[in-house]
């Protein structure tokens, strides 16, 4: 997969460059979607990365799974160095890079992607999930573990429960209870695919667990594949 917006020779190095390309990307989100719905099926990736921060590594994964059965169907992952310093907010910078490098080495592109992390529940509406959607094309949304600086009411006990995320007063996604009685989940829309979508894949991807099966295996996987670079000497 290619990065039509962001060529790599012009990828921002400094924090103002990096803001700047956030302001000029955010009016291209598309919030609605509508993005592939459960019933459509198809396949839906995870993507996740892990670092070696002594040895200014990154290690991506991506793990495609099929949206009806949730078994894997292929998986990819990406070592390289680490392309950005550690600033909050502009996480995207630092992962994108190697996301971008394991998604390419899929044979065939998913019809959906989980990022754990949030979409345009972000200071400047592009999280990760946005700017990835951006980048390659395909439907995208985020499901992140903590609330952040957001708010919300306590969803209701029981599994598919749900609560607006609130940045002040504007409404970027949804705290989402997968399983009852267990702390929500946070899901936010990426880039073309509608939060009402994005909550009900997030259902579907977590029979089990509270964290979508698409995270839980993409997150094996790149630290697997840190831990193979680390002692392979990269």
């Amino acid at each position: 997969m290619t990065n039509p917006l962001t060529p790599a020779a012009s990828w921002p190095r400094t924090e103002a460059d990096a803001e700047a390309e956030q302001q000029r990307l955010r009016p291209l989100v598309d919030r609605d979607g509508p993005g592939p719905s459960v019933a459509d099926g198809g396949t839906v990736a995870g993507v996740d990365v892990a670092y070696d921060d002594q040895r200014d590594l990154v290690a991506a994964a991506a793990v495609v799974l099929d949206v009806a059965t949730l078994r894997t169907v292929e998986q990819a992952t990406a070592v390289s160095r680490v392309a950005f310093p550690y600033v909050p907010g502009l996480l995207a910078f630092r992962e994108l890079p190697a996301v971008l490098d394991a998604l390419a080495r899929l044979r065939t592109a998913p019809d959906l992607i989980v990022c754990d992390g949030y979409g345009i529940a972000h200071p400047r509406r592009l999280g990760l999930a946005s700017h990835l959607g951006l980048l390659t094309g395909i439907p995208c949304f985020g499901v992140a573990k903590t609330a952040f600086t957001f708010t919300h009411q306590p969803p209701g006990p029981h599994r598919g429960d749900r609560t607006p995320l609130l940045d002040g007063g504007e409404d970027v996604g949804r705290a989402l209870r997968t399983r009852d009685g267990v702390k929500p989940v946070y899901v936010s829309t990426g880039h073309a695919v509608s939060l009402d979508h994005a909550c009900a894949h997030t259902l579907n991807l977590t029979p089990r667990h509270r964290l979508p099966e698409t995270t839980r295996e993409a997150d094996s996987l790149c630290r697997r594949a840190l831990a193979a670079a680390v002692r392979a000497g990269q």
